[in-house]
């Protein structure tokens, strides 16, 4: 279930990082750069980084953790991750009395 969740968010973060980067301008003025507002600044006009740029870092950030820490769930196994541990129950047999021997 964890693992499941995770994945989830993985792929989102993927898909939305995807749009972040084809939406930024690039360098050269190529791209779709005037979709995204490129009079947004962080930290001012002159020297700081724009919210896209941000936005690329972060969700950058989240994938590379995500897929580190998906890799270290995938090797592992699944019962050290899950919350539901399933205990395994030994059948017992019921004890059968030997008679004493007498002399």
């Amino acid at each position: 279930m964890l693992y499941g969740l995770l994945m989830a968010i993985f792929v989102f973060d993927a898909l939305l990082l995807l749009l972040i980067v084809m939406v930024q301008q690039g360098k050269g003025n190529m791209g779709l750069g005037n979709l995204g507002g490129a009079t947004q600044m962080l930290f001012g006009g002159t020297g700081g980084q724009d919210i896209m740029q941000k936005t690329t870092w972060v969700l950058g950030t989240i994938f590379m953790t995500l897929s580190l820490l998906l890799a270290l769930m995938k090797t592992m196994p699944s019962s050290s991750y899950s919350f539901n541990r399933k205990v395994s129950t030994v059948a017992t047999q019921p004890m059968t009395q030997v008679p004493a021997q007498t002399k």
